[in-house]
Order: C-alpha cells, then structure tokens, then sequence
C-alpha cells in the first residue's frame, strides 16, 4: 500500500510540469521561504497565510550546509523533512537548492586553503557567503559529499518538483594558486605552445617574452590585454563547469519530471551563461529593479529577453523585489500600489514561467535585515501581501493560458562577452561604454514595443532575423565578422555602435584600416579617432530636438567609400566627417554610429529602421510608458500583454483581432479602446 500511495504522488506532483521538466502547467507564483531564520517557530501560520494569499511555489535551503552537516559527517535532515512535507499537505511545491554557496563553520577551520584569495592582496574568511575558491580540491570533495546526501533523502519527495544548483555562482575574484594552475593547464592545451602566445599576444613588448610554461606570470601584475582577456573568459568557463558538474551529479538521482536550474545575477560577465545552461532544463535569474518613480520597464524586462534567448526557451524568476531592498536602511522604497503586480506580469510577458519573491518574510538580523520581504518584519499581512495574494488568484485562474508563452522577435542584439571585457582594459569613457551602448540599445527597442532577442557571439546565429543591433564590437575574429557581413550581404539589416571590428579575438589591434574586415558592408574607413565633449549634429537630422541632439566622448574621423552619410556634427574641425552612414551592401543595409550617440538620437535610428522594415507599424504604434509585448500560448492563440509604467490613466488602441480581456473576460473588437489605470496591465487572448 505504501508503495502504491508513492507511486500515485509521483504522478501527481508531474502534473504542474506535465512530465517534462521543460514544461510547465500553468504559471507558478511564490517566495523563497527560510523557516530556520524565523524567531520563532511559526510553520503552520506561514503555510496557512501562504494558502490564503495563493502561493503555490517555495524555493528552500540553498543557503543551509552548516544545518544538514552541523559537523562533518553528521548529517541532519528531520529540521528540512518538517517543511517539506508540511508544504507538499498544503499542495505548495518546493525547489530545493544545493546549498554550496556558504560553507559552514567547521570546513572553515579545518581547511582555512578554500577561502578566495583576490587580485588586490586580501583573502576571504569566515562570516559571509561566497568566500571560497570554487575549484578547491577540499571544497569540492565536502559539495560533492553534502549534494549526494541531499540528493539520495529527498529526490524521490513528491513534492520537489525541481532543484537549484549554487547560488548566484562567480568565481568570487578567485587567484588563488590551484585556481592559476587551472588557469595555465587551459592555456596549455588551448595555445601548446608559449611561442605561439608571444606571437599571438605580442609578448615581445617590454620584454615579456616567455620560453617555456614554468615562466608564465601570474596574474597579478599582467598589463597585456591578451592575458587580461584570456583570464576573464576562463574565469567564465571555470563557473560554467562548476555548474555543469553540479548538474552532473543532480541528474545522477532526479526523477524525470524534475527540473534542473541555477540562479543567474544580470551581470554578463560574472560567467559564460551559454556553457552554463547546456546541462539545465531552464535557466533562472535573480533580477532586481527600481520602484515608486524610478520603475521602468526596460530595468524590469531587459534580463528577461537575455536569458530567454540563451536556450531560446521560457525561464524562471527566482528572486526578484517584494517591499525593499537594501544591505542597510539607506535607499528603502516600497513600491507603489500596482508596481508588484506589474513587475510579475512584466516577467511573464518577458517568457518567464514563474516569479518568486525574495522573499517570504523580513529578516531581523544579520546582512539582510532590510532586505524586505512580503511580510514585514511583523511578520503580518500588509499592503504587499495583499497585492501578492490578487495576483495569485488571478494566476489561479488565467495561468494555464500564459505558460509556456513562445515568443518570436525579428529583431536581436549581438552580445560579445570579449568586447564587454576588452573595452574595460581599454575604456573610451567613464564607466563601461559596452554596456551603456547595449542597454541603450534595449531601452529604444523596449520603448519603441520593438521585441528583441539576444545572440551571443560564441554560436552567433541570426537566422529568422530581419534587424541587427550591435553595441561595441571591439574584440572579435574574422569568422564572427564574416558573419556579420554576409547577414548584410543577404538582406539583413545592422545597426552597429564605435570600435567594431578594431581588435581581433585575442584583443590585439588589427594591422589595417579599421573597422578591418567590415570595411565592405560598411563602406567607409577610418584611421584617426578622438575623444570628444558633447557637440551637436548640424540641422538636427534625427528630429531630436535641442536636448536630444547630442553626442560625446568618442567620435572615429569616418572616410565614406560607399557609404552615404546620414548626419554630420556641427564643429568647424570634426563637421567634415560624417557622424552617423549608411551603406547598401548586398540586399541588406548597415548604419554605423561613428560616436556615442544620445538616447533620443539611438532611439530615432533604431525606430526608423523598424518602421522600414515593417517591425512595428506607424498606424498602429504605441510607445512607452505604454509597452505592448505578445506571444503564442500552448492552445495556439496570440497573447498580447499591455503593460503601463507610468503613474497616470492612460488609454490606447485595441487594432488586432476580436480578443478576451483575461482579467474581465469582456470582448475586444478592432477599433476598441484599452483603458490602463497607473502601473496597470490588461492581457489580451486573440
């Protein structure tokens, strides 16, 4: 009988995954959930105000090594059966997470060796997460060791339907000596030989040149921008393996209807995302944004279009706002009535099949003491509770018909990890001028309803694309160049930013004319550079008006072969180069910003050119704080999320096909008006 009654909660806990750990249901909604910090043992009045407000997800004990292994080798997991299996009479499921990311006491004291020890001198100790060297013999032998023990109690629980890997993983700013010695075995099996780094690396400088591996520096003092980089991306590998091996193991015992996933932070350059994600079922992310009068959308949705297109899958949201945030009391600023509930319906419309808050409650000690939760640090329902508990009950309802939302963009932005890293040894500006420029480029799109995906460049495919965005392309090779030529060549259409195409895949300047080997598609050269204050562009030829028509900080002297300028700025020395071109190359088009451009001026370009290409339309285009995005649920039927970030009523047209307000369940005909009442959302079902 006992058999019997486990095998039938197999069955049932796959249904909100429908046996496909991909696959989701209906939406899931929920928190993070920390009993062991509580002050007081409360488990039955959280389930029950997680049942009355709807919650139908947990997210557990990821942050809980020192609580399964108190000591080493004593492993305890009566404290944890508790939770779960109150949580599984409630009908809640529960992602259990590996809970690697902090180390507990007794490892510390016996293996002082696994803290991080950094760049800049100074070495980790005891008293905060994350303080290790993720490739640390000893480390790795004790996660190992607690992961399997995890695994082997709780993998048959009908009501783990998933498991988290780590935790917001880097490598911590590891240089420790067996992370370097890593460090050297990949460059020895990438390069063979240090001859063929000094050519490659131009070592030669100052005298640098190495004549065999016992030879090669640390990389403490290295001002090489070859060395820089090949570090960094390693760094990157190194986390991704990290991970993959820690999905290794998980897959080792997890029943087939349960997931794989790890928390991603929005920082690109904490690890290669992609080599990540090659082992997970979905990926998550941890995204935090601002509220009251600083909630944009764009800061709320741009993570979501990254990670998206990583597995060109839906994914999750594992933490994201609930009151405030903060590591001290400064900066706390809960949102406004609507902003929760448009933030989660903004991730949905972003792909996501799931938001959880981080977290359930407020914490009363410790780091995070103002790092607010749902509930307060009364531990009462309030204000957020309450529009928690609204959406939950709205996802109860429309859920099934927002999973699984499959979104198709003709427009994508190229995201170059090299060029992220190579700008910052190198930088044009204050700041990372790479990513201000791809932030840039999302918020016009995002502002002008334009959907777009990312590429990566480590498997840049742009097929299904019409519409190329491309931030600072400063380090790539010939073959990713190619690329991008012939995507022009064949009817593509590009919008590229300054220094594309300046170094090659080993962050080493190119020998020619720049932009070196895109100088055909498009159709200029340059060999001079400067930087600049802000000047204007003569005649305002984007329409910006006067705040708007500015540029700054860089501008490249442009030489047009084919290409036909677009704008000039207005100064007596640099109006003689073209600041902005376009070139006819093949049956596609390329514009080349040839300076920094304002947000009003990149916005114009990238709208424009939408508009020629017919991805958005002019009798039918609503602009922010209006966005509108859509996709195509599992019945077949268009999606369309209206979504208003702003304070203010706001009414737009309703120009698609007879729909169903998923919130009313009135009928929308071609020629009706949505009425959005400030930071509102209606969902459409065409």
């Amino acid at each position: 009988m006992k058999k019997l009654i486990t095998a039938l909660l197999l069955i049932l806990s796959a249904f909100v995954i429908n046996a496909q750990p991909s696959r989701f249901s209906t939406i899931l909604y929920g928190v993070a959930y920390y009993h062991e910090y509580m002050p007081y043992d409360r488990l039955d009045k959280d389930i029950q105000l997680m049942q009355e407000a709807g919650i139908s997800v947990v997210r557990l004990g990821e942050s809980t090594w020192s609580l399964f292994e108190p000591e080493e080798g004593r492993f305890e997991f009566a404290w944890m059966d508790r939770i779960i299996d109150r949580m599984h009479k409630a009908g809640i499921k529960v992602i259990l997470g590996t809970p690697t990311y902090s180390i507990p006491a007794w490892l510390a004291l016996k293996h002082p060796e696994v803290f991080v020890e950094r760049l800049n001198g100074t070495k980790g100790s005891y008293g905060i997460r994350q303080n290790f060297d993720i490739t640390s013999p000893a480390y790795l032998f004790y996660a190992e060791r607690i992961i399997r023990k995890l695994m082997e109690h709780y993998a048959g629980h009908p009501a783990v339907i998933g498991y988290q890997v780590d935790n917001e993983t880097g490598t911590y700013g590891a240089a420790n000596n067996d992370f370097f010695r890593g460090f050297v075995d990949y460059l020895k099996g990438k390069y063979r030989t240090t001859d063929t780094l000094n050519k490659l690396w131009g070592l030669n400088y100052w005298g640098m040149t190495l004549n065999g591996w016992d030879e090669f520096p640390t990389r403490h003092s290295a001002t090489n921008p070859s060395y820089k980089l090949e570090w960094d991306m390693y760094g990157q590998k190194v986390v991704a393996d990290y991970l993959t091996w820690q999905a290794g193991i998980v897959t080792e015992y997890k029943r087939p209807d349960q997931f794989i996933t790890h928390c991603f932070m929005p920082s690109l350059t904490t690890l290669d995302q992609l080599a990540a994600s090659r082992k997970l079922d979905m990926p998550s992310l941890n995204v935090y944004h601002g509220s009251q009068n600083n909630a944009r959308g764009e800061d709320v949705m741009w993570a979501d279009d990254f990670y998206r297109s990583l597995k060109k899958n839906n994914h999750l949201i594992t933490e994201t706002n609930a009151q405030t945030t903060g590591w001290d009391a400064r900066n706390q600023y809960p949102p406004f009535d609507g902003q929760g509930r448009l933030f989660v319906y903004s991730h949905l419309a972003g792909g996501a099949n799931m938001v959880e808050y981080w977290h359930w409650h407020s914490i009363h000690y410790g780091q995070e003491t103002y790092w607010k939760g749902v509930l307060g640090h009364d531990l009462e329902p309030n204000r957020f509770y309450n529009e928690v508990s609204r959406v939950a009950h709205e996802l109860q309802k429309i859920g099934s018909k927002l999973v699984n939302l499959k979104i198709r963009n003709r427009a994508a932005i190229l995201y170059s990890r090299a060029s992220d890293f190579g700008l910052s040894y190198m930088p044009i500006k204050e700041g990372n001028a790479y990513m201000d420029v791809l932030r840039q480029m999302h918020r016009a799109a995002f502002r002008q309803n334009i959907g777009v995906d990312f590429v990566l460049t480590e498997n840049a495919d742009f097929t299904g694309y019409d519409l190329l965005m491309i931030p600072p392309l400063y380090v790539a090779s010939d073959a990713l160049l190619k690329k991008i030529s012939d995507f022009v060549k064949n009817g593509g259409h590009v919008i590229m930013s300054v220094k594309s195409g300046f170094c090659d895949e080993n962050s080493v300047v190119r020998h020619v004319k720049a932009p070196g080997p895109l100088r055909e598609a498009c159709g200029f050269f340059y060999q001079e550079f400067s930087s600049a204050s802000s000047l204007s562009l003569k005649d305002d030829p984007f329409n910006t008006g006067q705040t708007g028509n500015s540029i700054g900080t860089w501008i490249e002297f442009l030489m047009p072969d084919t290409a036909k300028p677009l704008a000039f700025y207005d100064d007596p020395f640099f109006g003689k180069f073209p600041a902005v071109t376009e070139n006819r190359f093949g049956k596609g088009t390329l514009i080349y910003e040839g300076c920094l451009v304002s947000n009003e001026i990149q916005s114009a370009i990238i709208s424009k050119k939408a508009l020629e290409l017919g991805i958005i339309k002019s009798d039918n285009h609503i602009a922010y704080p209006v966005v509108v995005r859509q996709g195509t649920n599992d019945q077949g039927k268009t999606i369309r999320y209206y979504l208003n970030y702003s304070g203010k009523d706001v009414t737009v047209p309703y120009n698609y096909n007879r729909g169903t307000n998923l919130f009313t369940d009135n009928t929308l005909k071609k020629g009706d008006s949505i009425s959005l009442k400030p930071w509102d959302v209606v969902i459409i079902e065409e």
